[in-house]
């Protein structure tokens, strides 16, 4: 792999796990889980099992590679990047999904009386339940944009593995935070992280859409270039 091709993965590897760590559903969705009873443990379960998606997709992808990246314009390269395209597009139409159900969510506020408020806690009843809601909740787009990028890693150097740990960190950056909070302070982490999830009810489809329209656009434009270029 030439210096340049690592740095284009490496870019698209920043940003994805960028846009996975700023999606809010997943955060939301740990804080009611860390405000229940057990909540550290079960939010170690959730964290474990979203953990455990991204490094088993990482794996698949490396062992069908064989860890050795396409040659460029090969038609298993060419299959990644379409694959790539399709995930930008779907990504900039959702965005534009949401948008379009904000507006009509607006609207009908508007002429509602008041809006009901958000739940302020969830017992997902065990860590399994709690795992498994890990697995739903994943951003499977973001992931799978993830994916096909990983198709050009190249597993003989270190430096790889190193960009591949990166993206699981960063990818997982907030829900970690939030359960080392709850960890070492949990009183405070409760009412704090219950606070947040409040504030980012109202503004999680903004979010949603700047975050998938953004990733969306990059994936789609790169995608174009490098299938024309």
């Amino acid at each position: 792999m030439s210096s340049h091709d690592w740095g284009v993965m490496v870019l698209d590897l920043v940003l994805i796990a960028l846009a996975i760590a700023l999606y809010p559903l997943p955060l939301m969705a740990l804080i009611l889980v860390v405000s229940s009873p057990r909540g550290v443990w079960k939010g170690l379960a959730f964290l474990l099992a979203w953990l455990g998606c991204l490094v088993a997709v990482i794996a698949i992808v490396l062992a069908l590679t064989g860890g050795q990246p396409p040659a460029p314009r090969s038609p298993p390269s060419v299959v990644a990047l379409a694959l790539k395209l399709a995930i930008g597009v779907w990504l900039v139409l959702y965005a534009m999904h949401r948008y379009r159900r904000r507006q009509a969510r607006a609207a009908a506020r508007g002429a509602a009386s008041e809006p009901p408020s958000p739940p302020s806690r969830m017992d997902v009843g065990s860590p399994w339940a709690a795992a498994g809601l890990a697995v739903l909740i994943q951003p499977w787009g973001m992931v799978a944009a993830g994916a096909t990028t990983v198709i050009q890693a190249d597993a003989s150097h270190a430096t790889t593995y190193l960009a591949l740990f990166g993206f699981c960190l960063l990818a997982s950056s907030g829900l970690l935070a939030a359960e080392l909070y709850m960890v070492f302070a949990p009183e405070a982490a409760q009412a704090r992280l219950l606070r947040m999830r409040r504030w980012m009810e109202g503004h999680k489809d903004e979010a949603i859409v700047f975050v998938c329209l953004l990733l969306g656009l990059w994936l789609t434009g790169q995608s174009i270039y490098q299938l024309t270029g």
